[in-house]
């Protein structure tokens, strides 16, 4: 998938490694991972965010990374940039972090989601 996170991440001006981060969590890098609450694909695309996206095909692999990707890229414009509460917000949505203050919800599921995709986005990064 590294060529279809590549054009995400230079379209979107977000990091290959933050993309290869959100997926390792999101999927285990499983094109046919579907959560039990109905989130598809690579990067765990809800079918109406999915659709919000323009993403015609989550199962597809390059439609679910570009859809991630822009995704990603609208939350990290809301919030100014803030690694954090950007993947608070991938994880538990706009809603949820704006219901805690701005804030990373107290759901243990979205403390334990940035935790893993911020170390996984640093190590990375660092080439590990």
């Amino acid at each position: 998938y590294q060529a279809h996170v590549k054009g995400a991440a230079e379209k979107y001006q977000l990091p290959e490694a933050l993309i290869l981060a959100v997926m390792a969590v999101e999927s285990n890098f499983n094109p046919q991972a579907l959560s039990d609450k109905g989130a598809m694909g690579l990067m765990q695309l809800m079918p109406a965010t999915a659709k919000d996206l323009y993403v015609a095909d989550a199962w597809d692999p390059a439609q679910n990374i570009e859809g991630g990707a822009r995704y990603l890229r609208l939350l990290a414009n809301q919030y100014s940039g803030d690694l954090v509460k950007t993947l608070a917000a991938y994880n538990a949505g706009p809603d949820a972090v704006r219901r805690a203050g701005e804030a990373v919800p107290d759901y243990p599921e979205t403390r334990e989601y940035v935790r893993k995709v911020v170390a996984l986005y640093q190590a990375f990064k660092a080439g590990r």
